[in-house]
C-alpha cells in the first residue's frame, strides 16, 4: 500500500507559564493511502495532538511528519478535519455552509456549487439547501459538516470524535454513512474516538496509545471479515468482539502502566 502520511520518531513538547509538558514521545507510524486509521486511549495520551501534528497545526519538537513523502510544514486543502462540534455558521445556508471551503479557497462557481448540491443529495441532505442550520436535528448538522470537509476533495479527513455528541441511532448511522462514503471515494482517514466499538467497527488498523506521555502500545489489524461490513453489520460479528476485547485489555494495560510511572 502507498503510504500517505507518516510520523517519524515524534515528539512533542508543550511549553507554558507552568513548564514543559510532553504530549507524545517517539511515535512512528505510517498510514497508507485509502486506510482508516483509529487512535484510541486515555486522556492525556496525545490522540487529538497528533491529529494536529498531521494537519499542519502543530510542529513536532522532535522527528518529521510526512504527508506524500514531503515535510508538513503548513495547513493544507488537501487535508480535512471534521470535529465533534458542526460548527455551521448560522446565518448561512446549508448550501453557503457546505461551500464555505470552496468561497474561502476562490472555487466557488456554478460548478463547483452543482458538485456541493450532489454531495448534499448523497449525505441524505437533498431539499435542504436553503434551510438554516437551527432548521437541522444534530445529525443532520453533522451530515453538513461532513460535506463541507468533503467539497474541498481532500485526499485525507482527519475526524476528531465526530459523533460523539450523538445519540446512540444517529451516531450509528453516521458511523455507517461515513464509512461508506469514504470507501466510495478511497479517501484516507484518521479517527480520534474514545469509543472502542466504534474504532473496531470502522478501522483497517487501530493504534492504542499509553498515556503521560502518548506512546504506541500496540497496533491491532482488523480482520477482513469485519473490515469487509458497514459498521453496524460488523458489529454483529464474533471477530468483532475478539477485536473489542483484545483493545479493552490493551487499554487497561496501558492505563495501569501509566499509573505504575506517573
Amino acid at each position: 500500500m502507498d503510504t500517505l502520511l507518516e510520523l517519524q520518531n515524534v515528539t512533542h513538547v508543550y511549553v507554558g507559564d507552568q513548564g514543559a509538558s510532553m504530549a507524545v514521545e517517539n511515535i512512528s507510524l505510517s498510514i497508507g493511502r485509502g486506510e482508516f486509521v483509529s487512535l484510541v486511549g486515555p486522556s492525556g495520551c496525545g490522540k487529538t495532538t497528533v491529529l494536529s501534528l498531521l494537519a499542519g497545526l502543530l510542529f513536532p519538537t522532535k522527528g518529521a511528519v510526512l504527508a506524500g513523502g514531503e515535510p508538513v510544514v503548513r495547513p493544507s486543502s488537501k487535508v480535512g478535519y471534521m470535529l465533534q462540534q458542526d460548527f455551521l455558521f448560522p446565518w448561512r445556508t446549508i448550501l453557503d455552509n457546505a461551500a464555505i471551503g470552496l468561497t474561502l479557497s476562490g472555487r466557488r462557481n456554478a460548478a463547483s456549487l452543482g458538485a456541493v448540491r450532489e454531495l448534499l443529495a448523497e449525505l441524505g441532505l437533498a431539499g435542504t439547501e436553503a434551510k438554516m442550520p437551527y432548521e437541522l436535528s444534530g445529525g443532520m448538522r453533522q451530515r453538513v459538516a461532513l460535506a463541507r470537509t468533503l467539497a474541498t476533495e481532500p485526499d485525507v479527513l482527519l475526524l476528531d470524535e465526530p459523533f460523539s455528541a450523538l445519540d446512540m441511532h444517529i451516531k450509528l448511522q453516521l458511523e455507517d454513512l461515513v464509512h461508506a462514503t469514504l470507501a466510495a471515494r478511497g479517501k484516507t482517514a484518521v479517527l480520534v474516538t474514545h469509543d472502542l466499538a466504534e474504532a473496531a467497527a470502522m478501522s483497517d488498523r487501530i493504534v492504542v496509545l499509553d498515556p503521560n506521555p502518548g506512546r504506541i502500545r500496540a497496533i491491532f489489524v482488523i480482520p477482513d471479515a469485519v473490515r469487509s461490513l458497514p459498521p453496524t453489520e460488523a458489529r454483529k460479528l464474533p471477530e468483532f468482539q475478539r477485536v473489542f476485547d483484545a483493545l479493552w485489555e490493551a487499554l487497561e494495560q496501558g492505563e495501569q502502566a501509566g499509573g505504575e510511572g506517573s
